[in-house]
């Protein structure tokens, strides 16, 4: 298989809804193609020179897919209480309970907010602060990573 029939492959792929993608070839070339749920741009503050011009793909808003945008909130003071390790959020500790917390409720230092399931182990999540929760970032069962903000207290 040849560099033009990956590529083709590649842009086929990424053309459709497949995620992922594995062929074995019976000359023994194995092909696995994934796609990643996360797409992020990071642009640096660096001077890049090109011979040819650069095409950046658009992005579309929010709105567009039938979601509402949210008027930006003053940034204040908000402390924030972050994922201490990967896993998946739990607002609850079991699906027929009430959450933890709610936006608006007054928490103190020690409170268990939320419970992160790390390897089958569900890890109870303690507020670092006293305050009022002001947004739940995350949605309940989303997959977090380290550092992901799940609370803003106020």
């Amino acid at each position: 298989m040849d560099y033009k029939e990956i590529k083709k492959l590649m842009d086929d792929m990424g053309n459709s809804k497949l995620e992922e993608l594995e062929i074995e070839f019976p000359d023994g070339v194995k092909i696995s193609m994934k796609k990643s749920e996360k797409r992020e741009v990071i642009v640096e503050p660096h001077v890049i020179e090109a011979s040819a011009p650069i095409s950046v793909p658009a992005v579309k808003p929010q709105e567009e897919k039938g979601m509402v945008a949210v008027e930006d909130k003053k940034e204040e003071n908000y402390k924030v209480i972050k994922s201490p390790m990967v896993g998946t959020f739990y607002a609850s500790s079991s699906p027929d309970k009430d959450p933890y917390v709610k936006v608006g409720d007054k928490i103190t230092k020690g409170q268990v907010v939320c419970i992160v399931e790390a390897m089958k182990l569900m890890n109870e999540i303690e507020s670092e602060f006293d305050g009022e929760i002001v947004e739940i970032c995350v949605k309940n069962e989303d997959v977090v990573e380290y550092g992901t903000p799940l609370f803003k207290i106020k």
